[in-house]
């Protein structure tokens, strides 16, 4: 995650506006305390670090935030604000926030947002398998081969998909638990079956659920969430 300023000594200097060797005695005789330890001169500050000088707090550490998002339908699942449709402008949030990975434009459901860039960054890239749930509406009645073949694994841009959890849903919706995220992946396994995607929904991300969030809206996620999320990406 990329640091708050280059160094505490730096930081010292700016937020108090004293000079170098000022900054330096603070530091050095122990009255500057980051996260109620010692600091150190070339220490780096990141956002969530609290900064006290002789009890003093000089620097207020950042409130993580994690957010559950009903993606709708025809939302792009990225930040930047030069993208028509962007997830900037749909969530209309006050704080800046970042998607943990993506869901394309054509789907909905839910999408985890977050500030807190050590979480965002295991769970994107963990070595556990993270689960995400997702219900699927076809354009024709599925056979029990497709659902078969769908659970099995199917050759998509030269490799075969992991095995999936797939349950029938009714005679054309089927639900599936994936364990990666390859490009489209469900529209490119459905159409290797002969079958074209009408409605793509992410029910789950991990231990999220989507639950009767409206299309558009979005909730904090829980203290007991929050806490299960960071346990399952730290296993």
């Amino acid at each position: 995650m990329k640091a708050y300023t280059s160094s505490l000594k730096h930081y010292v200097v700016q937020q108090l506006s004293v000079s170098n060797k000022e900054a330096i005695g603070f530091i050095l005789s122990g009255r500057v305390l980051v996260n109620g330890h010692r600091g150190t001169l070339t220490q780096a500050l990141l956002p969530e670090d609290e900064v006290k000088l002789d009890g003093r707090v000089i620097k207020a550490p950042r409130e993580n935030i994690y957010l559950a998002y009903h993606k709708p339908c025809g939302v792009e699942s990225t930040m930047n604000p030069d993208v028509k449709d962007n997830l900037l402008q749909a969530l209309n949030f006050p704080q800046s926030l970042f998607p943990v990975g993506r869901l394309d434009k054509a789907s909905e459901g839910l999408m985890l947002l977050t500030n807190d860039g050590g979480t965002l960054y295991k769970i994107l890239h963990a070595e556990t398998l993270q689960e995400k749930e997702y219900q699927v509406t076809v354009d024709h009645p599925l056979t029990q081969q497709a659902l078969e073949q769908l659970a099995a694994g199917i050759v998509i841009m030269g490799k075969t998909t992991r095995a999936a959890l797939v349950r029938q849903v009714d005679e054309i919706t089927f639900t599936i638990v994936l364990t990666q995220g390859l490009n489209r992946q469900i529209r490119r396994m459905c159409y290797k079956l002969g079958y074209e995607v009408k409605k793509l929904v992410r029910t789950r991300i991990i231990n999220l659920e989507l639950g009767d969030l409206s299309p558009g809206a979005w909730r904090h996620l829980t203290k007991e969430e929050i806490k299960r999320l960071i346990q399952e990406v730290a296993c």
